[in-house]
């Protein structure tokens, strides 16, 4: 009998023995490790099972929703846009009507009228369409506005914020009476009358020389009210005019009971050396029959009457120009039309051995001596030939009130001698 072909494996076959003790571990279930895979001791090939896939992955198919939604949102939106812009572009809502929808403010020196000059174009017009960076620009070149900003406000309104300039002194300009700031910006008197300033009268400016010019000397203005100011000492209240023509030269015109001084600065050390002036004016009065001018910018002398007045070089100015300034707070003496010149033999020269660092009004005369060798002599003014006339400005009721010096006879006349100073021996004179 033929043996039958088995295709099953005995356990004595697949496990031989190897004693009782290896069998009986290979037995024990806690001694197998049921995570190795063993391989099947069968040939036959294992039958796979096929898998359904979609056409479109679900992630894509998401992706592609979300896609479709936001399209459909900045659609919409995008039509309700345009549609909301028609309609502001073309509804009357949107109109400004007239002045009244315009609100201004800020105003204190500059007039609504000088902004609606420039504004005036917008009314009638639709509001998103003003053009505000033009206009503000435009604002800015009105001399008193340092700076403005607009804005829009649905449906029709305009508001316009003015920054004005703030002035720093009066200008003489020709034949006129101005207001600059420290950045050298020119500006016309206020048209009301409301306020009034306190500052001096600044010469040397001119409308021809460009801005930073003018910027320039007003830093010099500055610096000289700044160091008169410093301290508490409040100088700068008394002076009434400030001539930067000459930035080497600053000149200031002193104002009190006694009268007005010209007194040269220099172009530093302002509070130190108008000290020396406020310590020592009543003196150099007393000492010199008149006293027009000081010049302290040397250091160790001082000139007395280092200048002579000539006839006035500015153009006068007219009766409202005069009432103007007045009202606008300028000084009477600053209206004088007066220039000095370079006087060819000054009146005396005063040498200063040792100036106090603090002089007093009790102290008058201390640290301080007459040159004999300029001085002898020199006591009287100088002037130029022929008379020279000081002439105010034309008041309100046209008047003109003129002072005449006498002129310096020709040679070949005879003189008189000259009038000995207070200051200065009557020998010393008659020499």
């Amino acid at each position: 009998m033929a043996q039958k072909a088995s295709s099953t494996i005995s356990e004595e076959e697949l496990y031989p023995h190897s004693g009782d003790a290896a069998h009986s571990e290979l037995r024990d279930p806690r001694l197998l490790d049921l995570e190795v895979e063993q391989e099947s001791p069968f040939l036959r090939a294992q039958k796979r099972v096929p898998v359904r896939r979609a056409a479109i992955p679900a992630k894509t198919i998401a992706y592609l929703a979300w896609a479709a939604l936001t399209f459909g949102f900045v659609f919409v939106v995008g039509v309700a846009g345009l549609a909301a812009y028609r309609y502001g572009q073309h509804s009357w809502r949107f109109r400004v009507e007239s002045s009244d929808e315009i609100e201004i403010t800020g105003l204190a020196n500059v007039t609504r009228s000088q902004v609606m000059e420039v504004m005036g174009e917008d009314i009638g017009r639709n509001i998103f369409f003003v053009p505000l960076g033009q206009r503000k620009k435009q604002l800015e070149q009105i001399p008193w506005v340092e700076s403005a900003s607009l804005m829009r406000f649905v449906p029709n309104r305009l508001k316009i914020e003015i920054q004005e300039r703030r002035p720093a002194a009066f200008a003489r300009v020709g034949s006129k009476i101005l207001l600059i700031d420290t950045s050298g910006v020119l500006m016309d008197l206020p048209v009301s009358n409301r306020r009034r300033f306190s500052f001096p009268v600044v010469l040397g400016m001119n409308l021809a020389e460009p801005q930073s010019t003018r910027a320039e000397r007003m830093k010099t203005y500055s610096r000289l009210v700044a160091e008169l100011d410093s301290g508490g000492a409040h100088y700068s209240q008394d002076v009434s005019e400030v001539d930067l023509s000459d930035p080497e030269d600053v000149k200031v015109l002193a104002s009190d009971a006694g009268g007005e001084v010209l007194v040269h600065l220099g172009s530093s050390d302002f509070l130190e050396r108008f000290k020396i002036y406020m310590s020592h004016v009543q003196q150099w009065r007393q000492q010199f029959a008149r006293l027009d001018s000081v010049d302290l910018r040397y250091q160790h002398q001082i000139i007395v009457n280092p200048d002579f007045e000539v006839t006035a070089k500015q153009p006068p100015l007219s009766a409202s120009q005069v009432r103007a300034a007045l009202a606008a707070g300028v000084r009477p003496a600053t209206l004088v039309n007066r220039d000095f010149g370079k006087a060819t033999r000054p009146s005396a020269t005063l040498s200063v051995s040792q100036v106090p660092a603090k002089s007093g009004a009790g102290k008058k005369g201390r640290g301080l001596r007459r040159s004999g060798a300029r001085a002898r002599g020199n006591a009287r003014r100088s002037v130029l030939p022929g008379p020279v006339t000081e002439t105010t400005a034309p008041w309100g009721d046209g008047s003109r009130i003129e002072k005449t010096a006498p002129s310096i006879p020709a040679a070949g006349e005879p003189t008189k001698p000259a009038k000995p100073s207070p200051a200065i021996p009557k020998e010393q004179a008659q020499e």
